[in-house]
């Protein structure tokens, strides 16, 4: 079946199981139906540890009843197993409490199919990529790693993985839609002999929509093995107060901090340390970050929300100031506010607000100039969860480099990292020119004036 014929059956079985649900009482009815593919290969020293292929179809439901909600969900799409789906949805909704805030969004704010723009998030080659050939790229990546140095000793693998599939939303508010999307992946992981027997583990890892757009997986292995040797002899360092560069990788995770306090959800439960913030200065004038799911072949893209709003690029903090949260109809309706066409859909059938390319925009700075302080610390990795959205405390362990005059000397472990985030991107000084839209939450390196690491 071609993938139009896919969505086209995906549709009918969401108009389906609208109209029964409606038919039996339903206020509200929204159905989610996907279907999809994933492959998943992992080797280790040159031999095939997994190798993993599975298909998926699921449906999820919200029906309202008034204002009681139900979300139910099910994998069984036989007529038998929809018809239940309707009813169990119905009974739930009647048992739930009322809520003043629950119902669709506005059906003139509804897109329409024909607004709908094509972001080519679809690589139509990608299910008729096999097993055997994606463990012959995870072979190939390891390889080149293991044969970079003598020192790369052993492994932890490496895994190739590739995911295709379609969806389609029909509510009972007049919108119907369908999305596909493809994503592939390779990881490598090499293993380095460090003194005293430590071993030292680094990896590298590409990703796209495409696999035409996947790096070489012998430049994946070989730069996994750079990445690795560069950490032999890591050690902590003095305790001191100096600006620190977040690498890429690193970066990506503090900018994912601060999308969950910007999201609707996490502001109506006053849960976010950004509560009552919208025009004030919550970074430096360097930092702009957008939500931007019209990006085409980005990995968060997608042409219309998950109430069927037509997307659209967010500005949320522009040049320092805070400038909009993130919301669905519901979050929307709760801090009377309009919703941003960010709402997202799970497979359940539940709704809330959520992120789509969610960007910190580059500047114009190379990564080498960024890092050009006579002493700091480059990050390269932190570890635990040392962050509190509610203050915006933020202390994390860290690893990477210390910075002498602009350059990378001394690697650098068991240290920890500590201001609050507020202050944090308050400090940013330096913005890199260097993003990379591997993942649908990204980074610049960027650098903070002046942080707290306590090492020895």
């Amino acid at each position: 079946m071609s993938m139009d014929e896919t969505l086209q059956s995906l549709l009918e079985i969401g108009d389906e199981v609208v109209a029964a649900a409606r038919a039996k009482g339903a206020t509200v009815a929204e159905a989610t139906i996907r279907q999809g593919s994933h492959l998943s290969t992992k080797i280790r020293l040159g031999a095939p540890e997994l190798v993993e292929e599975a298909g998926s179809r699921a449906l999820g439901m919200r029906v309202m009843v008034g204002r009681q909600v139900a979300v139910t969900y099910t994998s069984d799409l036989s007529a038998r197993g929809r018809a239940q789906l309707v009813a169990d949805a119905i009974e739930l909704a009647q048992l739930s409490q009322e809520d003043e805030f629950a119902g669709p969004p506005d059906p003139s704010l509804l897109s329409r199919t024909e607004d709908h723009v094509d972001l080519d998030t679809y690589d139509p080659t990608m299910d008729a990529f096999g097993a055997e050939e994606a463990l012959e790229r995870a072979i190939a990546g390891e390889k080149a790693a293991r044969d970079a140095d003598a020192r790369i000793t052993n492994s932890e693998g490496a895994t190739f993985t590739r995911a295709s599939g379609g969806s389609a939303l029909v509510t009972s508010g007049g919108f119907r839609g369908t999305s596909v999307g493809t994503y592939a992946s390779l990881v490598v992981n090499p293993v380095a002999d460090d003194e005293g027997g430590k071993k030292r583990s680094g990896y590298h890892w590409t990703a796209r929509r495409h696999l035409a757009e996947l790096e070489d997986a012998a430049a994946v292995g070989r730069e996994a093995a750079r990445r690795t040797l560069r950490k032999l002899g890591a050690a902590k360092i003095a305790s001191e107060e100096m600006p620190v560069v977040f690498d890429p990788d690193a970066a990506r995770s503090i900018v994912g901090l601060l999308a969950g306090c910007v999201n609707g959800g996490a502001i109506w439960r006053r849960s976010s340390y950004l509560l009552d913030r919208l025009g004030t200065a919550v970074a430096s004038d360097l930092v702009t970050i957008v939500d931007d799911p019209l990006i085409p072949r980005a990995p968060g893209s997608r042409p219309y929300d998950g109430e069927g709003l037509l997307s659209r690029k967010n500005v949320v903090v522009e040049k320092g100031e805070l400038r909009t949260y993130l919301m669905d109809s519901y979050a929307a309706r709760k801090l009377s506010m309009e919703s941003t066409a960010s709402a997202s859909r799970g497979a359940s059938g539940g709704v809330g607000p959520s992120t789509t390319n969610f960007l910190l925009q580059p500047g114009e700075l190379t990564p080498e100039q960024v890092r050009d302080v006579p002493r700091g610390l480059y990050v390269t990795e932190m570890m635990g969860f040392g962050f509190n959205a509610v203050t915006g405390d933020f202390s994390r362990g860290a690893a990477g480099f210390l910075i002498e005059n602009g350059e990378l000397t001394q690697p650098v472990a068991e240290v920890t990292i500590s201001l609050d985030l507020d202050q944090m991107l308050k400090r940013i000084d330096a913005v890199g020119n260097d993003l990379d839209l591997r993942t649908s939450t990204a980074s610049p390196t960027f650098r903070v004036s002046a942080m707290t690491v306590a090492g020895r």
